[in-house]
């Protein structure tokens, strides 16, 4: 059976920083150091930030007075950001520097008083907190659409003053419907100067469109919370090929793998790579040969920590 690893998987460089985040803040300052929300969605990693003295709490009612605090790479709402501030408790904001792009980007639509539509899914932290940032005081709204039947039917105040947005670790295929929509009904729809959807997701869902013309399973590495690692794994439906979500080798079951000739093998950009030679020793164990390495893209993109968590020297 033959094993072929996605080239690029796993962790992208907003993850490799807010990971560090915490461990870096948890070197200097000691523990407990508190985390609003999973830093990042990935299980592994938030149980080894927690068995180093993180604390995860939901909300910043959790935190007790005089803590440091830090916000997860999804990003949170200004009125998170104003509440810490009220309690002189100290941050650290790991938001992904392209969450926060989104966020600058949904500021900008508000001065200019349109109507927002952010593209995205109900009830993720990253879509909570971009809806958060966007100030009605100029007169317009912001507007979640989730699928292209929401676009069809979204109304607005005026159709001239609308502008989207869009959650980063979407699927390009999936928003590209929706946009398509949206710019149908709205001609003047204004939209960001960049495309929102993060490098490091679409590089992965390239890797994996790749991976597909060769393998007959497709093993994706990540947790169930995780979005950009569930679209991953709904490339495979697309391709007509067995797909499977694992948070790591122990949820594999071994007659995912019978009468298959060839594994591919990728990982959500949450996910550690740790997780994904697990992945592959078990894979060994049942007749897989030495994984073979997938050409794809090399990401050089780095994301700095704040002058005040790095290291000297």
């Amino acid at each position: 059976m033959k094993v072929l690893l996605a080239n690029p998987r796993g962790f992208c460089a907003g993850v490799d920083r807010a990971s560090a985040f915490v461990e870096r803040a948890l070197e200097l300052l000691g523990a407990p150091i508190y985390v609003r929300h999973e830093v990042v969605h990935n299980r592994y990693v938030v149980e080894r930030l927690r068995a180093l003295g993180a604390v995860f709490v939901e909300e910043l009612g959790e935190v007790p007075d005089g803590a440091t605090v830090i916000f997860s790479a999804h990003g949170v709402s200004s009125a998170v950001v104003q509440e810490a501030a009220r309690r002189g408790l100290e941050v650290f904001d790991a938001t992904c520097p392209l969450v926060t792009k989104v966020h600058m980007e949904v500021a900008r639509y508000a001065r200019e008083a349109r109507d927002v539509i952010l593209i995205g899914h109900a009830g993720h932290p990253e879509v909570e907190g971009t809806m958060g940032r966007f100030d009605a005081a100029g007169g317009g709204q912001i507007r979640l659409v989730q699928n292209v039947a929401d676009a069809e039917r979204l109304e607005v105040r005026d159709p001239l003053r609308v502008a989207f947005v869009t959650q980063t670790t979407l699927s390009v295929d999936d928003t590209a419907g929706i946009v398509a929509t949206l710019r149908r009904r709205f001609p003047q729809l204004a939209s960001p100067r960049r495309e929102d959807i993060c490098y490091a997701t679409q590089n992965r869902q390239d890797a994996v469109k790749t991976l597909l013309e060769r393998c007959d399973v497709l093993i994706v590495v990540g947790s169930q919370t995780s979005s950009n690692s569930n679209r991953l794994r709904e490339l495979a439906d697309k391709a007509g090929v067995p797909g499977y979500l694992v948070d790591d080798a122990a949820h594999m079951s071994r007659e995912w793998f019978d009468g298959k000739r060839t594994v591919g093998v990728t990982a959500g950009a949450s996910a550690p790579e740790v997780l994904v030679r697990e992945v592959i020793e078990r894979l060994s164990q049942w007749g897989g040969e030495a994984p073979v390495e997938a050409l794809g893209d090399e990401e050089k993109i780095v994301f700095a920590l704040p002058k005040a968590l790095r290291r000297e020297g």
